[in-house]
């Protein structure tokens, strides 16, 4: 289908048939699995899904893209046309295993909205920016360890499948690009008493990323406390473990602190 790419909507779309093929049998779709696809595009990895499962769901913000989708794949395709960012997972049922080629301007906060669907979710197989992704995988003491490494690592595991060059899009983007698979921890290994809490904590701490802890949580910590929950105060955010994140945001919730208040970064 001839379509303009929008750069409002960050279209980039996958048209390498080697990496496509490598992405689905990577999800390995099965007949009545419960696929739902975010940002189908022009269909390169909806069609190939549909003949492995029969059925699949999509959601698109391109009213253009969405139409022309729904005219050639209906019924088979049931098309929710709208933002991400925005839909209720919720509806859709449980066990839901969530594939796409996410667009990179959206990407961040499309991980932290999928987070809350958690318990819904079987799996995630989506393509994002690999600089996200190195994020996504890095740990403690690596310089890609952020704010995005621990909360996505405190509700999934995180494995890097396939590295994807600009030249298998179109239009090709400036960055390359990876496929990343993300399984729900269940249970979770470390259950924060106060989610809230746990996320205000981790942000402020990267917001400020090069100071010691003791400097940057020092409106609602002091050296004591942090000696006290068996972390050294002179420690910085990118050395911490999301178990020890968990540990500080649990002392101030049992303290009846109030979370710490910054400008999130990734």
């Amino acid at each position: 289908m001839p379509h303009q790419p929008r750069k409002r909507f960050g279209q980039n779309f996958l048209q390498d048939h080697g990496v496509i093929a490598d992405i689905v049998a990577a999800i390995g779709p099965q007949p009545g699995e419960k696929i739902v696809e975010i940002g189908p595009g022009l269909g390169a990895l909806s069609r190939p899904l549909l003949a492995a499962l029969g059925q699949l769901d999509a959601i698109e913000i391109d009213r253009d893209l969405a139409a022309a989708l729904q005219n050639e794949l209906a019924p088979r395709l049931t098309l929710h046309q709208g933002d991400v960012l925005k839909f209720d997972f919720h509806t859709l049922g449980s066990d839901l295993r969530i594939v796409g080629n996410l667009p990179y301007n959206i990407s961040t906060p499309l991980l932290f909205h999928l987070a809350g669907f958690a318990a819904d979710i079987r799996d995630i197989h989506v393509m994002l920016q690999k600089e996200i992704v190195q994020r996504m995988i890095a740990t403690p003491g690596d310089t890609n360890f952020s704010r995005l490494s621990v909360m996505v690592q405190y509700r999934f595991s995180v494995e890097l499948l396939i590295e994807v060059p600009p030249t298998a899009f179109k239009p090709a983007p400036k960055v390359d690009s990876a496929v990343v698979r993300l399984m729900p921890l269940r249970p979770l290994p470390h259950i924060a008493r106060d989610e809230n809490v746990f996320a205000q904590v981790v942000a402020t701490a990267f917001s400020q990323r090069r100071k010691t802890l003791r400097n940057s949580l020092s409106s609602v910590l002091t050296a004591a406390d942090l000696t006290k929950i068996g972390i050294p105060p002179t420690a910085r955010a990118q050395e911490l473990t999301v178990a020890q994140f968990v540990a500080i945001a649990d002392f101030l919730a049992a303290a009846g602190t109030a979370a710490p208040t910054s400008s999130p970064s990734e």
